[in-house]
Parts: structure tokens; sequence; C-alpha cells
């Protein structure tokens, strides 16, 4: 009897339980985005490197960029970790990991893999992980 009820537990979940989980997950993500934010603006040296990679992938305005972006990353994680405008803090930290994604990974990725390969290889990008915690 206990089994049966822990295989349902793992299998199906419990609906009471839900709500934590999510408040776990946007608590963290939250935080994490926040303090990548906060080390790109107020770091001196990681504010650098960020310019430095702008610069590698061509953005233009590197230098307002680099604030830019930083910016939107603390901002939007603080917002998503207190729960105020989550949706829209979710939709703009999105769009800088799909922009990070679409300027500096995609062209430095081997070429000739094939789809398999090519899609392995893109699964492990750290921006993918983090971009699929937020869609879930």
């Amino acid at each position: 009897m206990e089994w049966e009820r822990l295989i349902r537990f793992v299998l199906l979940g419990n609906q009471e339980l839900e709500s934590y989980a999510i408040l776990v997950v946007r608590v963290a993500l939250g935080l994490f985005f926040a303090i990548s934010g906060a080390n790109k603006l107020f770091v001196p040296r990681r504010a650098q490197i960020m310019y430095e990679t702008l610069v590698a992938a061509n953005v233009p305005l590197p230098r307002l960029m680099t604030y830019f972006v930083s910016g939107v990353e603390f901002v939007g994680g603080c917002l998503l970790t207190v729960g105020f405008l989550s949706s829209l803090a979710c939709v703009a930290l999105l769009s800088i990991l799909l922009v990070a994604i679409l300027t500096t990974k995609l062209a430095t990725m081997s070429k000739g893999l094939s789809p398999l390969n090519w899609l392995d290889e893109f699964l492990y990008l750290p921006e993918f992980c983090t971009h699929s915690s937020l869609s879930g």
C-alpha cells in the first residue's frame, strides 16, 4: 500500500506542493539573473569582459549594450525574485538569452555536424539550460 502511494506521488506529483515548487524555481532563477546582472554592473572586470564579448560579436553600441543588458538582467532578476511583473521580467530575460545565443554561441559552434550531434552540442549551451528552466 505504501509503495503504491509513493509511486503515484513520484509519477503524478502533488497539486498541494506545485505552488511551492514554482516559487522555489522562480526565486532561484531570479537570484541567478540578479546576481549575474549585479556582477556585470558593479564589478569593473566583469563589465569589461561583457564589453569585450559584445565587441567580438559585432553588437552595435557595445558600451551602451553592456550596461543595458546587465541592467535588464539585474532588474528582471530582482522582479522575478519578488514576484512582481514576473511575466514581463521573463520576456525580457528570455529576449536577452535568445540574442546571446544567436550572436555569440551559434557562430562558435562546430560546423559540419550531423543534425543529432548539432542538437547535442546546442543543448549543452548554458543559455539553453537557463532558458529551459524559465519556460518550464
